[in-house]
């Protein structure tokens, strides 16, 4: 990958408890990734929107309000609206086992419960990451090909008149 794994750790809504969330930053940066923390009781606009100026990889909530099976739909639903879907939404927090399936079902890519260790947190994001960085890397050689395939032809076309 040429570049950091950027990722956005955010809390949304009205939960208080950034103390998970301030660990995983840490542990992200530690690991080389650049990490944007947004704080406290942001809206689920102001993420996404943060998200996309950031051009960020990763979107990381962090929800413990029980709020998470409006939020994370909420998220997924703004990177619709905006054609961002290719930033990965993850999460953690206190999410009962069948609200994660059910999640999961919606779009959010993995659901890190508490206690997780952060390396396994590291190491999944660094593998997902990649794999969006591989497809980014493809689309800009791609439009790259078509700018000068597209130069080419004007300069040709320009020649013959």
């Amino acid at each position: 990958m040429g570049r950091k794994i950027r990722v956005l750790v955010g809390k949304p809504g009205l939960d208080g408890h950034d103390r998970g969330a301030k660990v995983v930053a840490a542990a992200l940066r530690d690991a080389g990734m650049e990490v944007i923390y947004t704080g406290l009781h942001q809206t689920c606009e102001s993420i996404v929107e943060a998200a996309i100026q950031e051009d960020v990889d990763i979107i990381g909530l962090s929800i413990l309000s029980g709020a998470h099976m409006t939020l994370f739909p909420r998220v997924l639903e703004l990177l619709k609206k905006k054609r961002a879907t290719d930033i990965i939404v993850i999460g953690g927090g206190i999410i009962p086992a069948d609200d994660m399936k059910r999640l999961e079902k919606k779009g959010v890519k993995k659901l890190f419960g508490p206690g997780t260790p952060t390396a396994e947190i590291v190491a999944w994001i660094k593998e997902n990451a990649a794999a969006r960085a591989k497809k980014e890397s493809r689309r800009k050689v791609s439009k790259r090909t078509k700018k000068k395939t597209s130069k080419k032809s004007k300069k040709k076309s320009g020649k013959r008149k």
